[in-house]
């Protein structure tokens, strides 16, 4: 565990600033270029067909691992976070989780989400007064600023966001 949390410090501070939106700029690489002939020897071009895109890495939601963990990418956190507290037995966690990751994502790193499974961190829980599945708490600066129980529809968790984010 102690591997992981150094390798994703490591690309976190490789992978700085905030995630371009979109596709990142097509790669071409000399082994993927046609060679081709002329008269003074072997030239490469560049192949149109042979281009590269590559995906943009979602660094926008992150499952919480430990305590210390969540002090350090939530509570130290100089972005705005919204902490899903969610169970894999619950219902309506299943329902808002993706609903919510999706909003989140749309906000292009202004504002991050953590999941934390209360199952597996219940002293998060119990910090938090977390009593009911899913809580999702938004937080700045390490303070909560507003909370709410529940399944939300696509419009009031949009409000929630804008609310966050200022």
């Amino acid at each position: 565990m102690a591997q992981r949390l150094l390798l994703r410090r490591f690309l976190a501070s490789v992978i700085s600033g905030k995630p371009s939106q979109g596709r990142w700029p097509p790669l071409t690489s000399r082994t993927l270029q046609t060679p081709q002939c002329s008269p003074g020897g072997l030239t490469i071009t560049p192949n149109p067909g042979r281009t590269i895109y590559t995906t943009r890495i979602s660094l926008t939601t992150f499952n919480i691992q430990d305590g210390p963990d969540f002090q350090d990418r939530v509570v130290n956190s100089e972005t705005p976070v919204v902490v899903d507290f969610h169970a894999q037995w619950c219902g309506p966690c299943k329902i808002l989780g993706p609903r919510l990751e999706k909003m989140v994502a749309k906000q292009h790193g202004k504002v991050v989400m953590a999941k934390v499974d209360i199952d597996d961190h219940t002293d998060l829980a119990i910090e938090y007064e977390v009593s009911a599945v899913p809580t999702v708490l938004a937080m700045k600066n390490g303070d909560v600023v507003d909370k709410f129980v529940g399944i939300k529809d696509e419009d009031q968790l949009e409000a929630f966001l804008k609310k966050l984010i200022g």
